[in-house]
């Protein structure tokens, strides 16, 4: 059983050696042992648990057979290979800082007649140096073999460890009556021709269809072209269906969202289509005008009128973000602990963790902070806005359900 097991790996490698064969048509020597570091026949990128520091990380080769004679694989971390892997797949990782990490016992070696190396000891030292909201990898790569018989699996030369944190955090936990507006200067206006909306949510309980809870809006200054999002429409297939209600159009969710759980939402429009995505994975589609949205103005909850009560939304959020492009599936599936503050693209980015006050603060340092003391709200359904302070109303949450594992 052991044999077969190592002769379809020898054939998998085999499939992966010729398809990395270079321009000038180098072929694979079959009566070479192929090699590879343990965990990228499956993926390049495998998560490494940061707990505690120093947190290990136990790096080791296979061989697709049981070596003839010994091979020693020469380990090293190399950062430049960073930035050639998120050009090839739209990805946006950090490479870990210099001083953060060591790697020990870097030369490892497959004795005779074996097929698993020594192990190489990758270790976190440091996060402090840590960029908010980036996400880091180690690439740990294959720099040189000695001893006859041992070829590397280019497409399995380097293994990228994705450093993962626990992080606890504080989010707003809405209230009913902090649902209002706020609207920025007319020079602050952006007009999103392309753009993605995202915002984290959880939700204490759903009503039925009908019974609407809204979320958040994200529209013009005059509520023009809105982004607006809210469960329970009637339409949909269940209370815990979120809808968004785009310019000239409609998306439900597939997703039936469940309570007392952190949901990243991220809505995408590149020109000519709309898609949801539901922690990073594309849920649903949609076609609507083709209009841009000058973006001016937020709305928490439902604010008109007394609807403010009857949609309020009961439960939490937290990281909303404004950007001017349409993310790729792979940055969007990097964003549900946050992001850098300083993207390419990032308009706005209201992490909502302040913990205190009633300022919600643009991380970016674009100027789209909002202080709760001024926002606007139609009180008697007229179309005449009318001055609030809602500031006593914001409330700050942390506990044991506010913690994400990036």
């Amino acid at each position: 059983m052991k044999k077969t097991i190592l002769n379809i790996l020898w054939l998998v490698a085999v499939g992966l050696l010729m398809a990395a064969c270079d321009s000038e048509g180098d072929k694979f020597d079959y009566e070479k042992v192929g090699l590879l570091i343990s965990g990228t026949e499956q993926l390049p990128v495998q998560r490494f648990t940061v707990d505690e520091l120093p947190a290990t990380y136990a790096v080791t080769v296979k061989a697709t057979r049981r070596c003839e004679q010994p091979v020693t694989i020469h380990l090293a971390i190399d950062s430049t290979l960073v930035r050639a892997y998120n050009a090839k797949h739209g990805t946006a990782y950090y490479p870990v800082p210099p001083a953060c990490v060591t790697l020990d016992d870097s030369e490892v070696t497959i004795q005779q007649g074996e097929a698993l190396s020594t192990a190489a000891q990758v270790r976190v030292i440091d996060t402090d140096g840590f960029i908010e909201g980036a996400t880091y990898v180690i690439p740990v790569t294959m720099q040189q073999v000695t001893g006859e018989g041992g070829e590397v699996i280019e497409s399995s030369r380097t293994l990228f460890l994705q450093i993962s944190r626990i992080i606890s955090f504080y989010s707003l936990e809405n209230n009913q009556n902090a649902s209002s507006n706020y609207i920025f200067p007319d020079d602050k206006m952006v007009n999103l021709t392309n753009y993605t909306i995202e915002f984290k949510v959880y939700s204490y309980k759903f009503g039925n269809v009908g019974n609407i809870k809204r979320v958040l809006s994200i529209e013009g200054k005059n509520e023009e072209e809105a982004n607006m999002f809210r469960f329970g429409e009637n339409g949909s297939a269940g209370g815990d269906i979120l809808q968004w209600v785009l310019p000239g159009g409609r998306c439900f969710s597939n997703t039936h969202f469940k309570t007392n759980r952190w949901y990243l939402v991220s809505c995408t429009y590149d020109g000519s289509t709309f898609k949801m995505y539901v922690d990073g994975v594309e849920d649903a589609q949609a076609s609507g005008s083709g209009k841009s949205t000058p973006f001016q103005r937020f709305e928490l909850g439902m604010s008109w009128g007394n609807y403010r009560n009857s949609q309020f939304f009961q439960g939490r959020l937290c990281e909303v973000r404004v950007w001017n492009r349409a993310l790729t599936a792979s940055e969007i599936s990097m964003g549900f602990a946050g992001v850098n503050a300083h993207s390419d693209g990032l308009v706005a980015y209201w992490k909502m963790n302040e913990g205190e006050g009633h300022i919600f603060h643009d991380a970016t340092g674009h100027g789209y902070d909002m202080d709760w003391t001024d926002t606007w709200r139609d009180d008697r359904e007229n179309g005449v806005l009318v001055a609030h302070d809602y500031s006593q109303y914001i409330k700050w949450i942390k506990d044991d359900n506010n913690k994400v594992v990036q």
